[in-house]
């Protein structure tokens, strides 16, 4: 669903010879698989699957059956995510702390490691995109455990991207995604800080594509994500909360917030 979707249409247009899509939702997985059978040529296999990324196991099995229908992966894009808007306090540690670990930090990694052997065995040219986000570069009240999902993501994503360089991988290039708010309905109700618009699925799908493509290592959107890594980074602490809580809006993003609706 959402931007998953965006990301497998691309593939389809692009001539992909098989795409797996996996969800948790099984009539958002339906739907998808149904719209691109239209758009894909007879041989290009659509392999839908049920998975609920949390699950170590259910990523494993899925995993697996990908391997055995077709000969090789080349892209990756680890799109799924969760976010409780609330003060730490108030999480439940398994529903929500948990929880948020598991898909947005834990699935990236287990998906990525089902694969990356068969990648780097291939030596043809292979992409891993990690969606992260801005909270994992800049914290924000009532994100405490997403911003901790994302700074994990991030320092592994990273990681790993050098990891392959220094073992001679090359051909399998990783580009860690951060964006701010996007309008997919998992931000519901949060305010844009100053200068921030919130950004349009559309646009964040195609600037990925085009980076993962050229094997960019980092993506972040937009522009004044970027200024607010380099201000936080030069300002005395004090200073940056005032910037950032009094002029640019950040610290009260999330007051507003209820995400998708029940």
């Amino acid at each position: 669903m959402g931007m998953g979707r965006l990301y497998a249409q691309l593939a389809a247009r692009e001539g992909a010879a098989a795409i797996a899509l996996w969800d948790v939702n099984e009539t958002e997985l339906k739907k998808t698989t149904e719209e691109l059978q239209k758009l894909v040529p007879a041989e290009c296999r659509l392999l839908p699957a049920i998975v609920d990324v949390s699950s170590a196991a259910r990523i494993d099995e899925a995993a697996g059956d990908v391997k055995r229908t077709i000969s090789s992966v080349d892209i990756i894009i680890n799109n799924a995510g969760i976010v409780c808007g609330k003060y730490f306090w108030e999480h439940d540690a398994r529903k929500d702390i948990e929880r948020t670990m598991d898909i947005n930090t834990m699935a990236p990694m287990l998906i990525t490691k089902a694969f990356l052997s068969e990648m780097i065995a291939s030596r043809d040219e292979c992409r891993i995109v990690n969606i992260a986000s801005a909270a994992g570069l800049l914290s924000n009240p009532r994100m405490s455990v997403y911003a901790a999902s994302k700074w994990a993501l991030i320092g592994w994503s990273d990681s790993l991207r050098l990891e392959l360089q220094q073992a001679g991988y090359r051909h399998v290039r990783v580009t860690t995604v951060c964006p701010s708010y996007i309008s997919t309905g998992m931000f519901d109700g949060v305010k844009a800080p100053f200068l921030t618009p919130i950004l349009k699925p559309e646009t964040v799908v195609r600037r990925t594509w085009a980076a993962m493509k050229k094997g960019r290592p980092q993506l972040l959107m937009p522009f004044m994500v970027k200024m607010s890594v380099v201000l936080k980074g030069l300002l005395p602490l004090p200073l940056w909360d005032w910037f950032a809580g009094r002029l640019f809006g950040v610290y009260s993003s999330m007051a507003h917030f209820h995400g998708h609706d029940q």
